[in-house]
């Protein structure tokens, strides 16, 4: 795990201009919103999720997150089948501030196209590179 200006960024991990994180977890893809993601959003009171059997698809919404300051689409970072969603951050959105890479998954997916779709993600030097310039801008 690195810090890029206090926003934690685990290794291991891939990493969506979206602002999502993608463990690969014997060929299931596990997600959830980055560390930087929920800091930007602050305290998290409402997230809406697609249940079990549904479908997601790279690069469009799957669902939302609301927060005092926004209202944000869930952007899928990889395309498959929903086999999980994470129940307690539907019941305690709080859970994302608090635990992002951990209780706080949103999705384990069965992906369509995983090798292909894995490539167009940010490995974790890239991420934390990314991670620098977005501070950067300020």
């Amino acid at each position: 795990m690195v810090k890029v200006d206090g926003y934690e960024v685990p290794e291991g991990l891939y990493y969506s201009t979206e602002w999502f994180w993608v463990k690969i977890e014997n060929g299931k893809a596990r997600m959830g919103l980055t560390d930087y993601a929920q800091k930007q959003l602050r305290e998290i009171v409402f997230v809406e999720l697609p249940g079990t059997g549904g479908t997601v698809k790279a690069n469009e919404p799957f669902g939302s997150v609301e927060s005092v300051k926004a209202v944000s689409d869930l952007v899928a970072p990889l395309s498959g089948t929903i086999e999980q969603s994470n129940p307690e951050v539907t019941s305690k959105p709080e859970t994302l501030n608090e635990d992002p890479y951990g209780k706080g998954w949103l999705l384990l997916i069965a992906p369509n196209n995983l090798n292909a779709e894995l490539s167009a993600l940010m490995d974790f030097n890239k991420s934390v590179e990314w991670h620098k310039s977005l501070i950067a801008k300020g």
